[in-house]
């Protein structure tokens, strides 16, 4: 297989865009420093594009590979042939390889290798012939009667022979790919209660039928989860006719023959016992990867926009971790996440107690100028709620807000190494505390230090093939750390260990060195750090930020490489590394466009247009953050009951998941809403991702209210009937 021929057409890029992008994967360098520092080498993909190519990169290389295993293994057989060879060749799937190989494959022991064991396999080949003048079968058969070997009469030996031609015609490859594609197009997913008299969340599928071809991935998964915790049996259904077909085209000759019954019912024997079976298994294999792969995208995309949440800079924050027998964890941090105090109070027991806990949170509030209050929304988080805003309230002149923020692993972490490390002084229940307050900070700073699987923004992520699953959110993490950048003076040893060419080791390196010898003054300090060698530093340098140091560009995305560029670009318009320092610079795009524009001032500097195009950006804004410019989070002062919801009440709410039948909003009553893809717009909607991501601050309108089961129903589309509030099935399986 040409590789480079199969990504140019399946991606819709040039030759040497592929080229160049093998070569510059192949060289070690990684996602980010290749979309962000080689975009004239590519032609400007983007870390999705390339991340997608290098993935696909190596699915093709491992086909190969099992190709070249595959056909070795038939030659040392002595059987391949040109046309086997021809199909190897062409075999674009691993599926259609290991269907070629499958007749050569060591097999356990079967009824058709027992069969050859007693001498049946001449029989068989003559009556698959289905010769025209070919004898009665079981007149062919008597010759084979041998009862040393167990062939006691004529029908022992054509059982035998039926059982053979049963497995070569199991074994066809071109058999099992129609068959394969047959169940794909018109097979049917159908499924059954074990126990119809069960209650489960499962019920809808108690008795239930729906096309392969049409199943919605996200019923796929639930369908799957079903089954494995033993309220469902599955299978999938093919009209047997159909199959019928398929068989018949391929295993009977035309103008018919004795023998051609016999190879009919040998036929539909392989059928219903070895290939029905085999491909309803990959089937269903084939659905659940898709499902799965499909999720790992929503789950992705997710994570890609909860990570690039706005921070909430320069303000000193509480974070409180609600309890009820424990009590409710309280960490004061200030604007950089360092602890100033912490303390435990009692919101849900005495009145006493609570006016003790409204009396200590004033006074940190007052002492340490506490301007935003981080609530994490697990257990008592609506009590929590209630007594904040009813706290906030009693402040004169309050300028106080809080939010509730996802505490999704906030406990994984506060047990952690990791946690323990940062924070051997505390216990575990304060480490949460600490957690989410720098959650509403700096979500990107503190939510890497959390295995990403248990963020929780994503659906049935426990269900997924957790390689894959981990490999996919890794590489999110990377992208969103690189693409904000980090303070090489602040960042933590988790934060460093995401930035590009930074393995664990050399993180912790970092940090030491920086302990050691005080702050980065430069980025060229960087190759004194242990094991940070040539490699690494063209890696990460351009994604580190040093705001202290002399050098402006120390704290851009300008990579060291290109100084000398960005200097002598700076010359050309009269300008000074001083003046990108002082904010002077905002003449630069009118000095590049009198020496004739950006393409003339790029040939001039024997550089691409795309990374000058870079450079100027970062000059104009040194030091920025692309997070700023997102709308901020919503902040609230006030709390509202599920009891006060009413059909047609319009509400801001944040967007906390993004699923395939629609989204979760927080609107404040602690209980999300579900807004269902029915309802995201007036125009149909393939994807919820179309319209909506995690952290987008949106306007709804309540549907429906069920307080029993704790379900809102909310919708995007404004109903006729809806008025302003101004004073404030499916997913329950994901």
């Amino acid at each position: 297989m040409d590789i480079i021929q199969t990504l140019t057409s399946e991606f819709s890029l040039q030759k040497w865009q592929v080229e160049n992008t093998i070569k510059l994967l192949d060289e070690g360098n990684t996602i980010p420093f290749i979309a962000r520092y080689r975009k004239e080498a590519h032609g400007t993909l983007n870390d999705q594009v390339l991340r997608a190519l290098s993935e696909r990169l190596e699915y093709l290389r491992n086909l190969d590979k099992r190709r070249e295993e595959v056909s070795a293994t038939i030659i040392a057989l002595e059987k391949m042939t040109p046309e086997l060879e021809a199909a190897l060749s062409k075999a674009s799937t691993l599926a259609e390889i290991e269907d070629l190989y499958r007749p050569y494959r060591p097999k356990r022991r079967t009824r058709a290798s027992v069969a050859k064991e007693k001498g049946l396999e001449p029989l068989a080949d003559v009556i698959f012939a289905q010769a025209a003048d070919s004898a009665d079968p079981m007149t062919l058969a008597e010759a084979y009667i041998d009862p040393e070997k167990g062939v006691e009469t004529a029908e022992d030996a054509l059982h035998g022979a039926m059982d053979i031609i049963a497995e070569n015609i199991s074994d066809d490859a071109n058999i099992r790919r129609r068959l394969r594609n047959l169940f794909s197009l018109v097979g049917v997913v159908q499924t059954k209660a074990v126990d119809p008299e069960k209650d489960s969340v499962y019920q809808m599928y108690y008795d239930y039928s729906e096309p392969v071809n049409r199943i919605a991935d996200h019923r796929i998964l639930a369908i799957d989860r079903g089954e494995k915790e033993g309220f469902l049996k599955v299978s999938v259904q093919l009209d047997p006719v159909k199959a019928s077909n398929v068989l018949t085209s391929v295993t009977l000759k035309d103008g018919g023959s004795a023998c051609t019954e016999i190879v009919r019912e040998a036929g539909q024997d392989a059928y219903s016992r070895l290939i029905c079976p085999s491909v309803e298994r990959e089937t269903r294999s084939n659905m659940t990867a898709k499902a799965a792969s499909a999720s790992i995208r929503v789950f992705s995309m997710n994570l890609h926009e909860l990570l690039l949440q706005p921070p909430v800079k320069g303000k000193n924050a509480i974070g409180l971790d609600p309890g009820y027998r424990t009590g409710c964890k309280v960490a004061v941090v200030d604007a950089t996440g360092k602890v100033l105090d912490t303390n435990v109070i009692y919101v849900t027991h005495s009145d006493a107690q609570r006016d003790s806990a409204k009396v200590l949170l004033k006074k940190l509030i007052v002492r340490y100028d506490v301007q935003i209050i981080a609530i994490g929304n697990g257990t008592a988080s609506k009590e929590t709620e209630i007594f904040t805003a009813e706290l906030l309230k009693e402040i004169p002149g309050n300028k106080t807000a809080y939010m509730v923020v996802s505490e999704a692993g906030a406990s994984v972490y506060s047990v952690s190494k990791l946690a323990a490390e940062e924070f051997p002084q505390y216990d575990v229940s304060l480490r949460s505390a600490v957690s989410i307050a720098r959650r509403l900070q700096d979500p990107l700073a503190e939510l890497v230090k959390i295995d990403p699987k248990a963020i929780g923004v994503g659906q049935y992520q426990h269900d997924m093939p957790q390689k894959e699953l981990e490999t996919a959110l890794d590489g999110v993490v990377e992208d969103c750390v690189n693409a904000v950048g980090v303070d090489l003076n602040t960042a933590s040893a988790s934060l460093l260990s995401r930035v590009s060419g930074i393995h664990a080791a050399v993180a912790k390196n970092i940090v030491a060195y920086r302990e050691e010898n005080g702050a980065f003054t430069g980025r060229a300090q960087l190759k004194k750090v242990p094991k940070l060698g040539e490699k690494a530093y063209t890696q990460c340098a351009g994604f580190l930020r040093i705001p202290e140091s002399r050098n402006v560009l120390d704290n851009t995305g300008v990579h060291p490489e290109s100084y000398k560029l960005t200097e002598a670009l700076l010359d050309m318009c009269s300008l000074a590394l001083k003046d990108v320092k002082n904010g002077k610079a905002e003449g630069l795009e009118k000095a590049i466009d009198a020496l004739g524009g950006m393409e003339r001032v790029a040939q001039t500097l024997h550089t691409g247009v795309p990374t000058l195009s870079d450079i100027v950006k970062e000059l104009l804004r040194p030091g920025r953050d692309p997070r700023d410019e997102l709308p901020p989070p919503l902040l609230r002062t006030d709390v509202m009951d599920m009891k006060d919801l009413v059909p047609g009440m319009e509400l801001k709410g944040t967007v906390r998941n993004v699923i395939d039948f629609g989204a979760f909003v927080d609107i404040g009553v602690h209980q999300d809403g579900l807004v269902h893809i029915s309802q995201l717009s007036g125009k149909r909607v393939k994807h919820p991702s179309e319209v909506l991501k995690v952290g987008e601050v949106i306007t709804v309108w309540v549907l429906s209210v069920d307080v029993h089961k704790k379900r809102i129903a909310l919708t995007m589309r404004k109903p006729e009937n809806a008025y302003r509030e101004d004073n404030h099935a499916e997913n329950s399986m994901v």
